[in-house]
């Protein structure tokens, strides 16, 4: 007998996955989690039945939101993510060579516990010393820094690593969340967050597009192809008070990527600049 996950995406389109078995499946406080065994794709964790990374390609996602904001800045220290409780963000931004200290803020920590017991290669830097893991309302959190944090306390780069906007997730795509955000970067800050699919949610893309540009100096979208998610193709909007995101900061001429070459799957300095090129349907949506 065959046993099948569907995730219905649209309403009108989904995706099926073929399973081996159910390792986990409960809820927390916060959203419904179950973790597949799959036969195409190895493990696979879903929140409120949307697939939120499957091990065999998870690298893109967490590659593409940690690492093309970070190496954009100049000296990338102070990292706070939003949400990722995977650890699979924290991972990737740990591999750039100015990292000091990253804020780790995600509202359930049971998706914290079940990553490290069904994920330890994602979330394997979880316990890394530059990391404080704080489990409560991002929302909140930066709302607190913008209005009271002190200039030590702000960050060089904040990332949002979301689920879809619905549920807890919902007030990460409003423009309060964004200009609180704004207020808790340092002057040459960036802000990145994952802002769904470019065929499935356009009004979302320019909506968020349009909030970022009034916010920040220079903003951009950029995307990556990722199979698991609806469409297969995947956007990232970014904010900076002064980078351009679409280049390596010349502070990494003598980064050797060599040296990462086995843990980078699918970023590269080629891949940081071709991402930005977009199809002119998606250039539209920006218009």
């Amino acid at each position: 007998m065959e046993a099948w996950f569907f995730e219905n995406q649209t309403g009108n389109f989904g995706i099926k996955i073929r399973i081996k078995s159910v390792l986990l499946h409960e809820f927390s406080d916060y959203q419904e989690i179950t973790i597949y065994d799959t036969l195409e794709f190895g493990k696979v964790l879903v929140l409120d039945k949307a697939v939120m990374f499957a091990e065999k390609n998870e690298f893109v996602y967490h590659e593409m939101l940690g690492l093309v904001p970070l190496f954009s800045h100049k000296n990338p220290e102070r990292i706070l993510i939003i949400g990722g409780g995977d650890g699979g963000v924290v991972r990737e931004c740990l591999k750039n060579p100015f990292v000091k200290h990253i804020d780790l803020v995600e509202i359930d920590k049971k998706v914290i516990d079940v990553s490290k017991e069904f994920f330890p290669e994602i979330a394997c830097k979880l316990e890394d010393r530059r990391v404080r893991i704080l489990a409560e309302d991002g929302i909140e959190f930066v709302k607190r820094i913008n209005e009271g944090g002190s200039e030590d306390e702000k960050y060089d780069v904040i990332l949002v690593d979301s689920t879809d906007p619905v549920g807890p997730a919902e007030g990460l795509f409003r423009r309060d969340f964004y200009e609180a955000a704004a207020g808790s970067l340092k002057d040459d800050g960036i802000f990145t967050a994952q802002t769904e699919s470019p065929f499935f949610n356009q009004n979302l893309i320019k909506d968020v597009g349009k909030i970022i540009k009034e916010i920040y100096a220079k903003s951009s979208l950029y995307c990556a192809s990722i199979p698991v998610y609806p469409s297969g193709l995947w956007s990232f909007t970014a904010g900076s008070k002064k980078y351009d995101t679409k280049v390596i900061n010349e502070s990494y001429n003598n980064f050797d990527f060599g040296r990462f070459e086995a843990d980078l799957k699918y970023y590269s300095p080629e891949i940081h600049s071709s991402s930005f090129i977009l199809p002119n349907f998606i250039k539209e949506i920006l218009k």
